[in-house]
Formats: structure tokens, sequence, C-alpha cells
């Protein structure tokens, strides 16, 4: 199955343009196996993330042994962060210890101003939410990038 997937890659896609999430569930079910594969998608130059992170089973270890490039906040932490002091320096660690290991930061579900505020004021590298967009047809995407109007004064490339 793994070979089929290097052929694919190399003959269309450039594995640089690629970033596979997998969520903290689906990682652990295997550890060993996974690694495996993981390391060998990573040295094809694939980008991987770690996605709804916090809502599995968080081994912290897992972060410093396989190789992700991105930590996605799963969107239960960002849904309090203006509510419940918990949920805000909890993704405020997440964020923390992310940026000491040199992952890049999404966070998910962003949903208001406030969320989006306080992800800025915590450096947070990017963010996804309904407050920035809806899902749309690809067929409004290109009318929605020309009258795109950025709701936050930075903005972090990818």
């Amino acid at each position: 199955m793994l070979s089929w997937w290097v052929r694919f890659f190399r003959k269309w896609i450039p594995p640089q343009a690629l970033e596979l999430e997998i969520t903290e569930t689906v990682l652990l079910d295997n550890t060993e196996r996974n690694h495996s594969i993981l390391n060998v998608i990573d040295a094809m130059g694939v980008r991987l993330s770690i996605d709804d992170f916090g809502t599995g089973y968080s081994s912290l270890s897992y972060l410093g042994r396989f190789p992700f490039d991105t930590l996605k906040i799963d969107r239960s932490f960002i849904n309090d962060v203006d509510e419940r002091d918990e949920a805000a320096q909890l993704t405020s660690a997440i964020i923390s210890m992310a940026d000491i290991l040199g992952l890049r930061v999404v966070a998910e579900g962003v949903e208001t101003q406030k969320q989006l505020d306080f992800l800025g004021s915590l450096n947070c590298d990017l963010t996804q939410g309904f407050y920035l967009a809806r899902p749309m047809p690809a067929a409004e995407l290109e009318a929605f990038i020309a009258d795109y109007s950025p709701v936050c004064s930075q903005v972090v490339p990818a």
C-alpha cells in the first residue's frame, strides 16, 4: 500500500505541497508500525501534523519521537479560551511547548474575534475556523480570495 502512494506522489504531486494529518487515536493504535511509516513519509518531504491534539491520550513523548512538523490544537480548547482560565492556560502551555519543540501550531475552531486576539497574543502560527471562513464549494473560492480582507493585522505565512 505504501509503495503505491510513493509512486503516486513522485509522479503527480511534489511532496512539499502535501501535509498529512494524523489524529492521536490513530497514531497510538499501532505505534511501532506507524513510527516506521511516518518516517518514510517524512523522508519523502511530506509535512506531518498531529491533529485534534489534546483529545486523545495526549502522550507528550510521541511529540519528540515522531517526525511531526505541525501540532493542531483541538477546537475544544479554543472554544473556551475567553471564558475559562483553565482552557486559556492549557492553550498557552500547548503553544509554548510546541514552540520549544520547533512545531508549527494551528488553532482549530476559531469562531470569535476574542479567540483570534487571544491566539495572536500567544503568537499562534495559524488559525482556522468559521470566524475566518466557512466551508465553500471550489467554484466560490476564487471570488472569496479576490474579495478577502484579513480579520487580523498580522498574517503569518504558512
